[in-house]
């Protein structure tokens, strides 16, 4: 057995950058006393989800990188001891910004970035207002725990980027997340849209034999405009080994620490007996570099 344990921290919206980093250090501290040696926060964890309307007054929010959030949350890291996967709005350049996750070293070093691919742009995810796609490709980020799959919310939709983080060495697919309902919506609704949350991460476990773990928000966010009811984030945050299986769960409308510990031998094991990788018709899949099959 080669365990690794790991903390999700999801959490709400505190109301305040100040409040909302303290509560964060604490939980990464907690999950650290639990054993945890790789712990993963949510998408954005320093601010609410301001994504919901489209305001040039936001970009002020946006640091860069290195900057005053890296700097904490690697000093976070390096008094725990764990490496330490973060979410953090980037200022690249004046009107040139990503949606970044940062990981940290136990030392506090940087092990390295990835920034966002997928962009949506959907009612109350006005992403692509704020976010230019990510230009470091589907690359893993190398750490003492290990070669880590790290994507971000909406890359979570998609087999292509879990499968090319897996083919690149991938030992661990890791998604920071920021999704909920509209609370408008009625309630059998809002549990397709969660169930089909869960079910697309465990299927991209099983189709490449790795383990995932996503951190989602919880709580309830408004709308600034006023316009629609806000977000109710549902949490259920999650970690499923590589064949699908649930490890661990948060529920949907609590702040949670959890550990999970997951045998990064059996990744070797699942694929001996599901070999996708050795069935896989290379030859005949040109057709995904297209947008459509007309």
């Amino acid at each position: 057995m080669n365990p690794l344990s790991i903390g999700l921290v999801q959490q709400r919206w505190t109301g305040s950058r100040a409040t909302m980093v303290a509560a964060t250090a604490a939980a990464v501290g907690r999950a650290a006393a639990a054993g945890a040696q790789l712990v993963v926060l949510q998408e954005l964890h320093t601010g609410p989800y301001f994504c919901q309307t489209e305001d040039v007054a936001v970009f002020d929010l946006a640091e860069p990188i290195p900057g005053p959030s890296t700097a904490f949350f690697s000093q976070v890291a390096k008094e725990h001891g764990v490496v330490l996967v973060t979410s953090l709005f980037e200022r690249r350049a004046p009107g040139l910004h990503h949606n970044t996750a940062v990981v940290f070293e136990r030392d506090g070093s940087v092990a390295g970035r990835y920034r966002k691919m997928h962009i949506p742009d959907d009612p109350g995810f006005y992403e692509k207002f704020y976010f230019t796609p990510g230009d470091l490709g589907f690359t893993p980020i190398d750490t003492s725990v290990g070669r880590l799959g790290v994507l971000v919310c909406w890359d979570q939709w998609y087999p292509e980027a879990a499968r090319l983080m897996a083919m690149a060495g991938a030992e661990l697919l890791i998604y920071p997340t920021a999704i909920g309902w509209n609370p408008a919506d009625p309630a059998d609704e809002q549990a397709r849209q969660r169930d089909a949350w869960v079910t697309i991460q465990r299927a991209h476990a099983v189709a490449n034999g790795v383990p995932v773990v996503a951190v989602n928000r919880t709580g309830h966010e408004a709308d600034p405009s006023g316009v629609s009811a806000g977000i109710r984030f549902w949490g259920t945050s999650f970690a499923a080994g590589p064949q699908g299986e649930v490890l661990a769960q948060a529920g949907s409308d609590d702040e949670a620490v959890l550990t999970v510990t997951v045998d990064r031998d059996r990744t070797a094991d699942v694929r001996r007996i599901w070999p996708y990788f050795r069935d896989r018709r290379i030859d005949a899949y040109g057709g995904l570099e297209r947008r459509w099959r007309d």
